[in-house]
């Protein structure tokens, strides 16, 4: 049976409209709240350094408000644009929002919009491999087998227990096509598989013979899962 769940973020200054979205992710099964910003900045900084299959984002925020965050975004992600001000949507679908919800917004209209998501997460659930073109080749490699995965550059090495490929590619570019329930970005240059961890100490993950670094920005999203997944 599938075990993935869609990864999103809550963008919004207002408390309660928080509240409220955070109260609809909940009775989803297939969505997961993994992070909540009442700030742009903040949240543009997450985005730019953690794949996120979905972002709700409140357009009208001091700073830096949703239109501009979504404009600055060097990731591609869904967002579904919240807001209390209809005249901002012609706007929003300019900038190929997935949808625009009008504030109070419902749960019916709300799971009406997150199932035009749905689609997406159910093929990328269906498959457990991806194709990396490495020298003259296109090389196939199945997610159980990944170890981690390192930035060199132009280039990342992608490591099994057996080889080591390196591939002409970004991780903006290879991150939405790992499952988010196995892969994570610990540092801006590591992007490791949770089942390949063996120990976390000082600041580093051990796999294999092989420490890792966790980068500063990264250490509140591995404890936050960490800690839900204490025995």
């Amino acid at each position: 049976m599938s075990t993935y769940r869609l990864q999103c973020i809550i963008v919004d200054d207002e408390p309660l409209a928080v509240e409220i979205l955070e109260e609809y992710v909940a009775k989803v099964p297939w969505i997961k709240c993994v992070a909540v910003f009442d700030s742009g900045v903040d949240a543009l900084e997450y985005l730019n350094q953690h794949h996120t299959d979905l972002v709700f984002l409140d357009i009208q925020m001091p700073d830096l408000s949703g239109i501009q965050l979504a404009k600055l975004l060097k990731t591609s992600t869904n967002i579904i644009f919240t807001t209390a001000y209809h005249e901002y949507a012609v706007e929003g679908f300019e900038l190929e929002a997935r949808d625009y919800l009008l504030k109070p917004v419902s749960f019916e209209r709300f799971l009406r919009s997150v199932e035009r998501i749905k689609p997406q997460l159910t093929d990328k659930d269906n498959s457990d491999y991806l194709f990396v073109k490495a020298e003259y080749k296109i090389i196939k490699i199945r997610f159980a087998e990944i170890l981690y995965i390192e930035g060199m550059k132009d280039y990342l090495r992608i490591v099994t227990a057996d080889q080591r490929i390196m591939t002409l590619q970004s991780f903006s570019k290879l991150l939405p096509s790992l499952p988010t329930q196995q892969f994570m970005r610990i540092h801006k240059s590591y992007v490791i598989s949770l089942d390949a961890i063996e120990s976390i100490e000082k600041g580093k993950v051990k796999i294999g013979d092989q420490y890792i670094p966790i980068g500063e920005s990264y250490k509140t999203p591995l404890d936050t899962l960490i800690r839900q997944r204490l025995a």
